[in-house]
């Protein structure tokens, strides 16, 4: 309750209990009769002020719907779940297909962007890409859509095999590079898919 006053703060655990208790939200006169105001604009000042600072709020025109809030749900508001499909060798290419996991809930301040229907994760497995800091276990968010330029990190098919490195052209022809000098360059013999394009990654702390 960090910035309320005193009676702000016995106003607003007035209001709690009695939301907890399952009675519909007080009016001013019960409010200002609970705390011996002598007038109801006392009350509606201290409300008003709640509901400035996001621990208050009403439906227009409907008596009693006074009831306390969270200010940390607005923030929830930013928060978005971005489907996990699975892994993807950061290392030689696998031949397995994605299976959707479930999703990861991000809040996009913290990823730099706002994620659209095409955007999507997936878990890292090897090191081939260390030398971008992307190491096995993490999740990279990609972007399904866009044309990779030269030098991004994608999620691509190659030849039948999914894996993830960085997109390079060599006049004006694709090929994959690992960021890891143990493993080789990777030039399509037969087709290149680009699956997705690095937006973002999240990383556990580990032991």
């Amino acid at each position: 309750m960090t910035g309320l006053t005193q009676i702000q703060k016995k106003v607003l655990e007035f209001l709690q209990a009695e939301n907890q208790a399952g009675r519909p939200g007080p009016t001013l006169r019960e409010i200002a009769a609970h705390f011996g105001f002598r007038a109801h604009r006392a009350a509606a000042c201290h409300l008003e002020a709640l509901k400035h600072k996001g621990f208050l709020e009403s439906t227009p025109g409907k008596a009693r719907s006074l009831r306390p809030t969270n200010p940390l749900q607005k923030l929830r508001q930013h928060v978005v779940d971005i489907p996990l499909f699975g892994s993807i060798p950061a290392g030689f290419g696998d031949d397995r297909e994605s299976d959707p996991e479930g999703c990861v809930s991000v809040d996009v301040a913290t990823i730099g962007f706002s994620p659209t229907r095409n955007t999507f994760a997936l878990r890292v497995t090897g090191d081939s890409m260390i030398g971008r800091h992307i190491c096995s276990g993490d999740i990279v968010i990609l972007e399904h859509g866009p044309e990779p330029r030269h030098g991004q990190i994608v999620a691509a098919l190659i030849d039948r095999k999914s894996t993830l490195k960085t997109f390079l052209l060599k006049n004006h022809r694709p090929f994959l590079k690992a960021e890891n000098p143990k493993y080789p360059d990777l030039i399509p013999s037969e087709e290149l898919m680009i699956q997705g394009v690095f937006r973002g990654l999240i990383r556990k702390a580990r032991e």
